[in-house]
Parts: structure tokens; C-alpha cells; sequence
């Protein structure tokens, strides 16, 4: 039998799971999110969540995949058979991401080019998004580069591929969040928006700052995806679990901090400090955000696009990763060939996707365009019912013993009491929070 891959050292091991982590969620679906609900108060209890239920969760998942040495699926058949079905669960969920989450890593490829090319102020243009993803061939074009990037990052394996791309990318993109923000806040009326951004307002806080808090979290730390299990199974029995999965965790919250602060101050300054401005979903990337640049030049621009496909390539890398790794598992196919073909099925799946907004754009699912509709089942449905069938499993079934003993077996497990009552009870709690919330969200009944 063939020896499994491995992390050179716990540094690469840490920055490519933080590089998962890491990804478009962070960069404008935190600052959104933040502006909408209150600012300091979001990020309060963003933070709170942060040390507390995505610890334990992602502790879990790294666990489970350092103990078995195997991606998900494997890794629930040899913990018990009877639950190889919450393995194949967790296995749908990148397979369902990975095509959708490259169209948009295309449209940031594209709006690369554009600054690269000194021609930001099209981009800042009201019609330019719009009739650039509604085109058939274009963003199908930019959608197979992204993928062809990632590809090749796979297919160089975990040591040469991934390890060596994340110890040069991420701190290149921690540098750049912190110029870019740290430029942003010298603009005019752009400290009012650090302000609301950093200073808790108290009477803003509700149960669905909660909620929202929590499923941005679900999303950012790559949780209930089988990656942190795939990213586990390669690490070293050496390596102190505990904190790397602390490690991880600060470098993700640190990058989504420090996009809202590259964001919100600057699009306060740009509007005039109208929160409406910030809370226009994907569009305050590709339509707002070049509108700010214009005014503060197209460099800004280039480097924010860069910052940005740093981090969507480091979630695409881990989203392929884990399901060439499951399919390597289960078929014993060699790597190569399974990339090629991961790769053709991305392709072929995320066109759908992509002329969801133009020439199919009067196909709807449940009133959701394609990627909308690929979006809400994987975020909003599978991902909470596969992190609370884990925790349930490891809760009951396996019993928080067995995590800890894993953690313990490199270092000693600080969190052991509060690990077990929260993989227990508080956290199954939170995530039927979420699930329920998503799905009212969905149907209209509640706004997040």
C-alpha cells in the first residue's frame, strides 16, 4: 500500500488549512455581513463563536482525519461502518462547491486581467458586471483558467503542490490585506466607517446577528466540507493539534477582520457613510469596490485582485484536494488521472452555472438561479446536516474520548472539559439554529 502524503511541517500543514479557510467568504461576505448587522457588535460575537464553536468543530474534523490517516468517507467507515453514510454526505459537499465557487474564482481572474491591463475604470462602469457574466463564451473561458490553476496545484501533490504554494501565498496575501487596509483608512470619512466597524453597539444586538454570525463562521473555517478531514489525514502524529487548529483559526478570523477594514471604511467614504452601499452581496465586489478604486487608483485595484484570487484559489485547492483525495481512497485511481478528470467534471459543472446569468438565465430552481440554487443546498442544507451528524457521531457514538485522546497524543488537550460539552450539546444546538434559520432565510420568512 501506497504511504499517504504528509505536510512537511506543522507551519505548511497550518497555512494551507488556513489557506482553505481563507477564501472569497472572508474577503466580501464578512464586511457585508458586518455592515448589516451592526458593525462591532457582529464582529463581537463573531469572534466569541470563533474560539468556541468553530474550534470545536474544526478540532473534530482535523481529528478524525489525523487519527484515520483517510478523506471523509473512509475516515467515518474505519471510526464505524454502520456511519460510512455521513462520509458520503460530507464527500457531496465539494463536489457540489468546487464548479460553482470556480465560476467566481473566473470573474475575479477576469477583473485581474482588466487591472492588470490598467483599464480599471471599465470595471467601475454600473453595466460592466452585468454584461460580462451575462456573455456565453467569456466567463466559460475564465472559468476553465481558474480551474486549469488549480488543477495543476493538485496535481503536484500535497508536499510540491499545495504545502510549497500556500508557504509563499498566504503570507503574500496577509501583507497585502494589511496595506490595502491600512491605505483605506487614510481616505477622507473613512475613519467614521473604522468606527462603526470596530466600536460594539449593543442595542444593535439580536438573535439573528447570532444567527448570521454563525453561518458566516460555518462557511469561512471550511467546516462540514470533508476538507479539514482530508487536510487532517495528511498531517504529521507529531504535531500539536490543538494548536494548529488555534493557529488556523486566528489566521482566518485575522484575514476577515482586516477585510472589513480594507472594505467598510473605504465604501463609508465612497458613499458618503451609507451602510446600503456595503450590503449588496457579490455585487460590492464586482461593481461597488471598482467605483472605490477609481477614485483611489487603479494599483489598489490590481493589488486587491490579486489579494483576491489569492485567497478564492487557496479554497478551490482544498476543494479539489478533497475530492481527488476521496476518489484516490475509494478507486485507487493515481493522481494524475484523477485530477484530469476532477477537472473536465468542474468544467463541464460549472457552465450551468455560469450562463445561469446569461442565455439561461430564465431557468430557475425554486425561484434561484443555478449557482444560487447549488449555493443554498450545499451552505444552507448539507453543510449543517453533516456538521451535526458529526457531532452527534462523535458526541454519542464515537464519544468525545476519542478526539481527545487524538489531541492528547501529541500535546496535552487544554480544552478537553469545554471540547466535550460543546461537541455534546451547545454545538448540535447551533448548528439546528443555523439550519432552521437558513431555511425560513430561503423561504422568506426571516432576512440573513
Amino acid at each position: 500500500m501506497k504511504e499517504r502524503s504528509n505536510f512537511t511541517s506543522k507551519l505548511g500543514f497550518v497555512l494551507a488549512a488556513a489557506g482553505s479557510a481563507v477564501g472569497l467568504g472572508n474577503i466580501w461576505r464578512f464586511p457585508y455581513l458586518a455592515a448589516k448587522y451592526g458593525g462591532g457588535i457582529f464582529l463581537l460575537v463573531y469572534l466569541v463563536l470563533a474560539v468556541t464553536f468553530g474550534f470545536t468543530i474544526m478540532l473534530t474534523e482535523v481529528a478524525l482525519g489525523r487519527k484515520t490517516g483517510l478523506s471523509a468517507i473512509e475516515a467515518f467507515r474505519k471510526m464505524d461502518k454502520r456511519f460510512t453514510f455521513i462520509g458520503y454526505i460530507t464527500a457531496s459537499v465539494p463536489v457540489i462547491i468546487f464548479p460553482y465557487y470556480c465560476v467566481i474564482g473566473g470573474w475575479v481572474t477576469k477583473y485581474l486581467g482588466v487591472y492588470l491591463t490598467g483599464a480599471g475604470e471599465r470595471a467601475a462602469k454600473d453595466s460592466f458586471f452585468g454584461e460580462f457574466i451575462s456573455k456565453p463564451f467569456e466567463p466559460v473561458v475564465w472559468l476553465s483558467l481558474f480551474i486549469f490553476i488549480t488543477a495543476l496545484v493538485v496535481f503536484l501533490g500535497v508536499e510540491k503542490g499545495i504545502e510549497r504554494v500556500s508557504k509563499w501565498m498566504m503570507p503574500i496575501l496577509a501583507v497585502l490585506s494589511v496595506v490595502i487596509a491600512l491605505y483605506g483608512m487614510t481616505i477622507p470619512g473613512a475613519l467614521d466607517g473604522v468606527i462603526y466597524y470596530i466600536k460594539p453597539d449593543f442595542s444593535r444586538f439580536s438573535p439573528t446577528t447570532v444567527l448570521a454570525a454563525l453561518g458566516q463562521l460555518f462557511y469561512s473555517m471550511s467546516l462540514a466540507m470533508g476538507i479539514m478531514i482530508t487536510y487532517g489525514s495528511y498531517m504529521k502524529k507529531q504535531d500539536n493539534l490543538e494548536a494548529s487548529v488555534r493557529q488556523i483559526e486566528l489566521f482566518d478570523t485575522g484575514i476577515a477582520f482586516i477585510a472589513g477594514l480594507m472594505i467598510i471604511p473605504a465604501v463609508f467614504s465612497f458613499s458618503g457613510g451609507d451602510q446600503a452601499a456595503l450590503n449588496t452581496g457579490p455585487t460590492l465586489m464586482f461593481v461597488t469596490l471598482p467605483k472605490v478604486f477609481q477614485r483611489m487608483g487603479n494599483i489598489i485595484g490590481l493589488l486587491f485582485f490579486v489579494l483576491v484570487l489569492f485567497a478564492a484559489l487557496t479554497s478551490a485547492i482544498s476543494l479539489m484536494e478533497t475530492i481527488v483525495s476521496f476518489l484516490q481512497d475509494k478507486l485507487k485511481w493515481n493522481r494524475g488521472f484523477t485530477c484530469t478528470a476532477v477537472m473536465i467534471y468542474a468544467i463541464i459543472m460549472g457552465i450551468p452555472s455560469s450562463l445561469g446569468f446569461g442565455i439561461w438565465d430564465h431557468i430557475k430552481v425554486l425561484g434561484m438561479s443555478i449557482l444560487d440554487f447549488f449555493d443554498f443546498m450545499s451552505n444552507s442544507i448539507i453543510m449543517p446536516v453533516v456538521a451535526l451528524l458529526t457531532c452527534l457521531f462523535v458526541g454519542f457514538i464515537l464519544k468525545p474520548t476519542a478526539i481527545a485522546e487524538e489531541v492528547k497524543s501529541s500535546a496535552p488537550f487544554k480544552a478537553e472539559k469545554s471540547y466535550s460539552i460543546m461537541i455534546q450539546w451547545i454545538a448540535p444546538i447551533c448548528i439546528v439554529l443555523i439550519l432552521i434559520s437558513s431555511i425560513l432565510s430561503a423561504l422568506g420568512y426571516i432576512s440573513i
